[in-house]
């Protein structure tokens, strides 16, 4: 898991694609922490992309660097605790200015049943469960 989450750090920005109305809805994303065990992404509850989310939690995210790309899919859990939102908040402090773990709008949510499959152009694929 630390390897999945070190590659979306490393590019940077990673889009996250949702279901909507049978249609595909994708956007970029910057989180990725580690907490507790498992990966989490965080958004806010008032976002389409939430809600998209919440009707179906199967997602998956892809991001690419120089001539790799990681395609990482599995269903997203909602996580509501206060310790959970700080987490994520104090290690990304540019959210700060728009989000607080004690609003009614942060949201952070966890992968279950995920597996995470790198890509490049020369090598076999290569997937981790978690």
């Amino acid at each position: 898991m630390q390897r999945v989450v070190d590659f979306i750090k490393e590019c940077g920005v990673y889009y996250l694609a949702t279901i909507e109305n049978n249609e595909p809805r994708v956007r970029p994303f910057g989180t990725a922490e580690i907490f507790e065990g498992k990966l989490y992404i965080q958004t806010g509850k008032v976002k389409d992309c939430y809600k998209q989310i919440i009707a179906n939690p199967n997602v998956e995210l892809c991001c690419f660097k120089d001539g790799r790309w990681l395609r990482l899919r599995g269903k997203l859990i909602p996580d509501d605790r206060v310790e959970t939102k700080k987490d994520m908040l104090d290690k990304n402090p540019n959210l700060r200015g728009m989000y607080d773990e004690n609003d009614d709008n942060t949201i952070v949510l966890y992968f279950k049943d995920a597996t995470a499959t790198f890509y490049s152009f020369t090598s076999a694929p290569e997937e981790i469960r978690f």
